[in-house]
This record gives C-alpha cells, sequence and structure tokens, in this order.
C-alpha cells in the first residue's frame, strides 16, 4: 500500500478491488496464513452446513411423510410424532451450534484481517504469530459492536413488518397495495444501506477506539459522499456469493450428477467462496481508507501504530480524543 492517504479518496469501484488485490499479492504469505487458519475453516463450515441442513431436512420431511400415512392414537403413530420432534430439536440445535461457530470464525477473521492492513499502511513489523496473539483480543470489541447490531437490525426489522402488515391489511385497497410497494422497496434500499454502515463498524471497531453504537455512528457519518459506491460494493459481492450458494446447492446438494463431477464443482465452490471471503474483508477495510480520505481526516500513522501496539501491551491506550483522527487541509 504505497499510495498516500490523501490520494485514496480518488479510488473508485475499480480502484478499490484493484487496491485490494494488490494488497493481498503484496503480502500474500501473511493473507495465506490466516485464510488457512480462519477463513477456510469458515468456508467450510458454511458449505458443510448446507449438504448437512439438507439431510436433516428430508429426514423430517420422510418422518412426516410416514406420518401422514399412519391412523391416529395408534402407538406407531405416537412413535412417530415423538421422532419428528427429536429430529426437529436436532435441526434446531445445529443450525444454533453453527450459527455461533460461523459468527466466531467470521468476527476472528475480520479482526486478523482489519489488524494486517492497517499494519502494512503503517509500516509496522507483521508476523502471523503478531497477528494471531491480537485477534483475540480486537475480537472483544467486534462483538460488542455485533450485538449493538443485531439490535438494531432486530428494532429495524420488526417496525418495517409491523408497518408493512398495517399497509397491507388495514389500509383500503388499491392504496395499501401501493403503500405496501413504496415501504418494501424503502425497507431493501435501508437495509442495504444499513449493512454497509455495520460492515464499516467493524473496521472502526478494529482501529479506532471506538465500538458498539459509537462505532456504527461514525460508519454512517463515513459512508456520506461515497453510498453509491459502497452499496454497488455490496451488491457485486453479495451476487458472488448468491451464485456460489446457488452452484452448489443445485449441482452439489440436490444434483443428479455423477460423483467425481459433484466432488470438482464441490471443490470448486471451495475455492471460489474462500477467494470471496478473503477478497471481502480486504475491501471493506480498503474502503475505510477510502472515506477517511474522502472526509479529509488524516489517520496519523504514528498514532495508528501506537493503537495497535495497545493490542499487544507494548503501548499503553491512547485517550478517544488522541485516537480520534485529525482533519487535513486539501
Amino acid at each position: 500500500m504505497d499510495r498516500e492517504q490523501e490520494q485514496m479518496q480518488f479510488l473508485g469501484l475499480f480502484g478499490i478491488f484493484k487496491e485490494s488485490y494488490k494488497t493481498i499479492i503484496s503480502w500474500r504469505k501473511i493473507f495465506t496464513q490466516i485464510t488457512l487458519t480462519l477463513i477456510l475453516p469458515l468456508t467450510f463450515i458454511f458449505l458443510a452446513q448446507i449438504e448437512i441442513s439438507n439431510l436433516l431436512v428430508q429426514d423430517i420431511e420422510h418422518t412426516e411423510f410416514e406420518k401422514e400415512d399412519t391412523q391416529r392414537f395408534t402407538k406407531r403413530y405416537d412413535n412417530l410424532s415423538d421422532k419428528i420432534s427429536s429430529e426437529w430439536t436436532t435441526f434446531i440445535l445445529f443450525k444454533v451450534v453453527y450459527i455461533v461457530v460461523f459468527l466466531i470464525l467470521s468476527l476472528l477473521s475480520t479482526a486478523a484481517v482489519v489488524y494486517t492492513i492497517a499494519s502494512v499502511y503503517t509500516g509496522r513489523e507483521l508476523t502471523f504469530k503478531k497477528v494471531m496473539s491480537v485477534v483475540p483480543k480486537v475480537w472483544k470489541k467486534l462483538i460488542v459492536t455485533f450485538l449493538c447490531k443485531f439490535t438494531a437490525f432486530f428494532i429495524y426489522n420488526f417496525f418495517a413488518i409491523l408497518f408493512m402488515f398495517i399497509c397491507e391489511f388495514l389500509v383500503p385497497y388499491p392504496f395499501g397495495t401501493i403503500l405496501f410497494f413504496v415501504v418494501l422497496v424503502m425497507y431493501v434500499v435501508g437495509s442495504l444501506y444499513m449493512i454497509v454502515c455495520w460492515q464499516l463498524a467493524s473496521v472502526v471497531s478494529v482501529l479506532e477506539s471506538s465500538y458498539g453504537f459509537s462505532a456504527m455512528a461514525k460508519s454512517n457519518n463515513l459512508i456520506k459522499g461515497n453510498k453509491m459506491v459502497a452499496i454497488t460494493i455490496l451488491f457485486l459481492l453479495s451476487l458472488s456469493f448468491i451464485l456460489i450458494n446457488i452452484l452448489f446447492e443445485l449441482h452439489v446438494v440436490h444434483g443428479s450428477l455423477e460423483v467425481w463431477k459433484r466432488v470438482g464443482l464441490g471443490a470448486l465452490c471451495f475455492i471460489l467462496l474462500l477467494i470471496a471471503n478473503l477478497f471481502e474483508l480486504v475491501i471493506h477495510t480498503i474502503l475505510y481508507l477510502v472515506c477517511k480520505s474522502y472526509h479529509h481526516e488524516n489517520i496519523d500513522k504514528g498514532d495508528l501504530s501506537n493503537h495497535l501496539e495497545s493490542y499487544l501491551g507494548e503501548y499503553t491506550p491512547l485517550s478517544g480524543k488522541d485516537i480520534q483522527l485529525e482533519q487535513y487541509q486539501v
């Protein structure tokens, strides 16, 4: 990352992707180690849960089919009812364990990648061992930010669904239907914007002293002026994940291809998803630097380096004002 911060603001959509690619290639050894340690199991777990979930659902559907053909109030009927309850319990517990493990690995991967890019930016000495020693400490701040994001998302969805319900069922036709679709479009746009802000909030939580709702507020201010670029990046990344997921489900999970073809497609989906996960984390960090530059907020490399050292216990953490990055004049 030899580009000066003042020049970062001029990076557009393709510039951000190019800078992300150059960063990964230039530091491919450390990113390869992070990928193999954190992102690889994250990707494997994501794809594996699709296959396992499909098998569990098939068992539930098979048992329910048998139950429908069984006479009520018989011992076999009661046994099948107990079996369905047990299978649903297994399915729900599996999903809960998966979500928890996936969340932990996702936050650890975010912490590792963001810390690595910040260290590269400040010219700090960087080793994989140092990155992994920092990750658990950064992870604590990311957990708080995630919980705040989850709370905000829950409230947003609750009121959005409530309002759409009122429009559809309590407002007279056709005004209710028209208003419903207007609110639906606004909801989708608002959701995309919130997701972009939340992704940026994770980077803020690592590189600044703010976390939680404070990090979300800062990310909201940073994204102003780059909304379309950020939303386009989110759309392209989401589209790539969706296409990989569809390919995996259609031809690997539910496909009728020969075994070797399914294995080959599964490996291809795994590799593509692995690369997409790494790029997503790097792109979010580069986007943060672009937004800081756009708002003429100078990232003092000395202060940022000291902030990174505080995670290692090598430096006394600065106060919020000290870490707050000053503005420069262009």
